[in-house]
């Protein structure tokens, strides 16, 4: 039987809890430090592989807690280093070459180019090629041609998401289906979300809290519906820092600080 978790926190990575340009999460330790000493859970939710994922899952200490996956169209289970549902990666590939052109994906690249794109060592790109539910690439056409590009994909059957650097094609699901999926099972009191792009709103939208976090090298997200109200916030300080800040208040507030961390 799963114990109910009080909070649960959903969070994106490029940009978010990762430093947009050297990749590290070590701003946002004291938050996730005390996040354990709260009993409450983390679930990363980004555009990256599983491959990519289980080895810095694992190095930030949520190896106990699932992963959404390639934009919300994978899962990777609690301790498992790949995703257990079948890949539905040559199919996707398939309907692509027969879309509009303009579109360069990640399978026409090769490590090198992938690792000159997002900054990656040549490993790191290898794994964010290794792909099962998903197609990110960049887009060369003109507005106009991506228009009738994205309507013929949705012909095909295909979701576009557009994140902080790319364009990501996918047969359907996003990271706002999940969490609300990965809340019921776990039964969450509160839960909050942490994101910086597009391809983040719907998330930050379906939590009970949800924080913008600042990235000046991404496009700006737009005023959210839930922001007048007041239950989006968006930080001062930027990627990890941002989101150091915002948890750790957000535990402040609920009253879930703890002065002691536990090594269960």
């Amino acid at each position: 039987m799963t114990l109910a978790v009080p909070l649960l926190v959903f969070s994106d990575l490029d940009g978010t809890l990762l430093h947009h340009e050297n990749y590290s999460w070590e701003p946002a330790r004291p938050a996730l430090t005390a996040l354990k000493r709260a009993g409450a859970g983390v679930i990363l939710a980004t555009s990256k592989t599983a491959a990519e994922v289980a080895p810095l899952r694992q190095s930030m200490g949520l190896g106990r807690w699932p992963a959404i996956v390639e934009n919300g169209a994978g899962l990777l289970g609690a301790g498992e280093e790949t995703a257990s549902q079948s890949s539905r990666y040559p199919d996707l590939l398939d309907r692509i070459a027969v879309l509009p052109p303009g579109f360069r994906g990640f399978r026409a690249m090769s490590d090198h180019e992938v690792a000159i794109l997002t900054g990656l060592t040549f490993e790191a790109a290898r794994k964010a090629r290794t792909r099962d539910f998903s197609e990110p690439g960049i887009w060369h056409g003109t507005e106009a041609e991506l228009g009738r590009f994205l309507r013929a994909a949705r012909t095909a059957g295909l979701q576009a998401q557009r994140g902080g650097r790319f364009l990501t094609l996918s047969f359907g699901g996003n990271k706002a289906d999940r969490l609300r999926d990965l809340a019921q099972h776990y039964s969450a009191g509160l839960t909050a979300a942490l994101g910086d792009a597009p391809n983040d709103a719907a998330m930050l939208q379906a939590a009970d809290v949800g924080y913008i976090v600042s990235n000046p090298h991404g496009p700006d997200l737009p005023p959210l519906p839930r922001e007048a109200e007041g239950r989006i916030r968006r930080t001062k300080l930027a990627g990890p820092a941002g989101w150091n800040a915002a948890i750790l208040g957000l535990l402040q507030d609920l009253n879930l600080t703890r002065e002691e961390a536990s090594d269960g």
